[in-house]
């Protein structure tokens, strides 16, 4: 069996940065471990599989190279995007999935492919464990977490851009992953993050929109504006556009296709 798959740099402005995702449009599911073993080959941070239902909406899974995944943002951009601009579907569109529940997408007339989350605001976390601070080499100002992943405050962005965590003990932590976030130190950005994942796909996750449904509200919060612009300083870099209102929040960012090919079975 022949299957189209598309791979997509989501969060990116310019060719060969942001985070790249593969998307794989079915009639109907494959079997899991089949879905796992393609995302293995790809070796990407996620691939997605899509199957349109007769509702309308897309159901949407997304598996790591190590296991399957229950929220991710980056590949449903990118989902989206191949949709849109490869598939002519009309948007909006409504992605759904069991841990998330509908995931609505528009595009607006400047490229920004904006999605709808659920607020997944962190609370403060009183007493981290010793893993997650030796891992992460350099303590940091607070510990929050969501029900996705600890995050780490640092006083500085320089500080976030400067960590060289050690995989074995983050891996420890599990099942959360593990962000890092801090200020804004450029023109333009509102606050910068990282996002490590040993345990569940690999070493740094280039670009994450799932958890700015978390680090959303917490700046908003903190920096007291509901809309602001994030930055994920790792290697590739991506920029990502966000919004909170009592709905939810939202992540935009653009897309560019740097793949289309052929799975053979």
């Amino acid at each position: 069996m022949n299957y189209a798959m598309y791979i997509v740099d989501a969060f990116a402005d310019k060719p060969f940065t942001g985070n790249p995702a593969a998307v794989v449009p079915l009639v109907e599911w494959l079997p899991d471990a089949l879905m796992q073993s393609i995302a293995a080959e790809n070796n990407l941070s996620e691939t997605a599989f899509l199957v349109h239902q007769a509702d309308g909406r897309f159901h949407i899974r997304w598996f790591s190279p190590i296991s399957e995944i229950p929220f991710c943002g980056h590949a449903t951009l990118a989902s989206a995007f191949v949709l849109m601009h490869e598939l002519g579907r009309a948007q909006p569109l409504v992605f759904h999935a069991k841990a998330v529940g509908d995931i609505t997408v528009t595009e607006s007339g400047d490229g920004l492919i904006g999605m709808r989350f659920p607020n997944r605001a962190p609370q403060p976390v009183a007493d981290p464990p010793a893993d997650l601070l030796a891992g992460l080499g350099a303590a940091p100002a607070e510990v929050w977490a969501n029900e996705q992943a600890w995050i780490a405050v640092y006083e500085s962005a320089a500080q976030v851009r400067a960590l060289r965590p050690d995989a074995a003990l983050l891996t420890r932590v599990a099942p959360r992953d593990v962000c890092v976030t801090a200020a804004g130190d450029a023109d333009g950005v509102d606050f910068v993050s990282r996002y490590f994942w040993p345990a569940n796909g690999g070493y740094e996750d280039p670009v994450t929109g799932s958890i700015h449904a978390g680090l959303m509200p917490f700046w908003a919060a903190r920096l007291g504006r509901m809309h602001l612009t994030a930055q994920q300083v790792s290697a590739r870099t991506g920029l990502l556009y966000c919004a909170l209102d009592a709905e939810g929040v939202s992540v935009s960012g653009r897309a560019r296709r740097y793949l289309k090919g052929i799975v053979s079975l």
